[in-house]
C-alpha cells in the first residue's frame, strides 16, 4: 500500500499531531514499511492457533490472603499528624464539587 504525504497528514491531523512537510515526507515510507510488515503478519495460518492473552502460562505466586496479626491501630495512628474515627485523617485535594 502506497502512502502518499496526504495520506500522512490526514493521519497526522486524526492524532492531532503537527508535522513539518519535511516531516511529513520523511514519515510516508517509514508508515509504509510498518504497514506492509503489518500486512504480512495477516498472511500467516492462524485458524488452528488458540487465541492466548499472553505468550507464557501466567501463576500466580503470591500467598493466599490470610488475616494475621498486625500493629494495632492505635500504634499506627499514634504518630499520625491527625486521626479520626480510627483512621488516618488527610486534608482534602479535591473541591466539594469534583466529589459529585
Amino acid at each position: 500500500m502506497a502512502l502518499t504525504p496526504d495520506d500522512v497528514t490526514r493521519l497526522a491531523g486524526l492524532a492531532r499531531i503537527e508535522l513539518t512537510a519535511d516531516e511529513t515526507a520523511t514519515l510516508a515510507p517509514q508508515l509504509e514499511v510498518i504497514l506492509d510488515a503489518v500486512a504480512s503478519v495477516s498472511k500467516v495460518a492462524t485458524a488452528e492457533v488458540p487465541p492466548t492473552s499472553h505468550a507464557l502460562p501466567l501463576v500466580n505466586a503470591f500467598r493466599p490472603d490470610e488475616v494475621k496479626p498486625s500493629m494495632p491501630a492505635e500504634e499506627a495512628l499514634a504518630m499520625a499528624p491527625r486521626a479520626e474515627q480510627n483512621r488516618f485523617r488527610v486534608p482534602r485535594i479535591l473541591d466539594q464539587e469534583a466529589q459529585g
